[in-house]
């Protein structure tokens, strides 16, 4: 176990200690030890989150659907506790081969995915070229559409080199501010939730890999997402600060087999925001 010491003296074992559980296991994919849980049982579920999130931002579908479903989800390199990649390298494209070594890793051989965000990029690029692992995906207020460059704050900053710097150390107050950007519902953003995001991005190495990130090479592949056969939920808060709702009717225009669902007074994380509305809708999608 590693015994860095994080900003404020916050430890990796005290973080390990804090947001693992009972269902909380690890195994090395890419040189990299991922933090995972699998509950539940029946036909597998994996759940993707997103930038600056963890795989706890998913624990509300995992109660909801582990009755009905092998729910599986895993903190990405460079995000909650599995921490960074030892060549600190994070493309699209990387990430997407991340995915299907870690599901075969656990003995996956297919399954349906949702993703949020960024998750949601790796999750279509994902399926795009592991056709025959995925069989429906969901896409909650997905990343993808890079033409317009219209990126969300933390990652403008992430991106100027006289600013970049702030990810030395964020306040919690900072941090704060960023998750009050992504829910319509400020009384949902409570300390504990400030407090995990806070906790998990500060955990070492994760801020320089998010700068990292940032600044990735992106390819603009969406032109490939008509070749995606399988069907798809887009989900999308209305109220999105950082993806707007427009995306929502793009991914409708280039997938072949697309719903969508709008849910008005929610922001970028309608899975944490309203996490019983979206799973029901979710479960009704995936099983259909």
């Amino acid at each position: 176990m590693v015994s860095s010491v994080l900003s404020k003296g916050r430890s990796v074992e005290e973080l390990l200690e804090k947001y693992t559980n009972e269902y909380s296991d690890f195994v090395e994919v890419h040189g990299v030890k991922i933090h995972y849980r699998d509950e539940g049982e029946g036909y597998p579920l994996l759940l993707v989150h997103g930038t600056f999130a963890s795989l706890h931002c998913f624990d509300g579908w995992t109660e909801i659907m582990k009755t009905h479903y092998r729910v599986i989800r895993m903190d990405l390199p460079g995000f909650g506790l599995t921490g960074p990649k030892p060549d600190n390298r994070y493309s699209i494209e990387l990430l997407a081969d991340f995915i299907s070594d870690f599901l075969e890793k656990i003995g996956v051989q297919e399954c349906a995915v949702a993703g949020n965000s960024l998750g949601g990029w790796l999750s279509w690029e994902f399926a795009l070229k592991y056709q025959e692992k995925v069989s429906k995906l969901i896409l909650i207020d997905s990343a993808g559409y890079i033409n317009d460059n219209n990126y969300p704050l933390p990652f403008v900053i992430a991106q100027t080199p006289v600013l970049r710097n702030v990810f030395n150390y964020v306040p919690k107050a900072v941090v704060r501010r960023f998750v009050r950007q992504v829910f319509y519902d400020q009384t949902k953003v409570t300390d504990d939730l400030v407090d995990r995001y806070f906790d998990l991005f500060h955990r070492e190495g994760n801020k320089e890999a998010f700068v990292r990130i940032a600044n990735s090479y992106f390819v603009q592949n969406t032109h490939n997402l008509v070749n995606l056969k399988i069907p798809v939920l887009v989900m999308w808060g209305e109220n999105d600060n950082w993806l707007s709702v427009k995306h929502a009717e793009k991914f409708k225009r280039d997938l072949l087999n697309c719903t969508i669902i709008i849910y008005d007074q929610v922001g970028h994380v309608p899975m944490e925001e309203i996490p019983e509305r979206t799973a029901l809708d979710a479960l009704e999608f995936l099983s259909n």
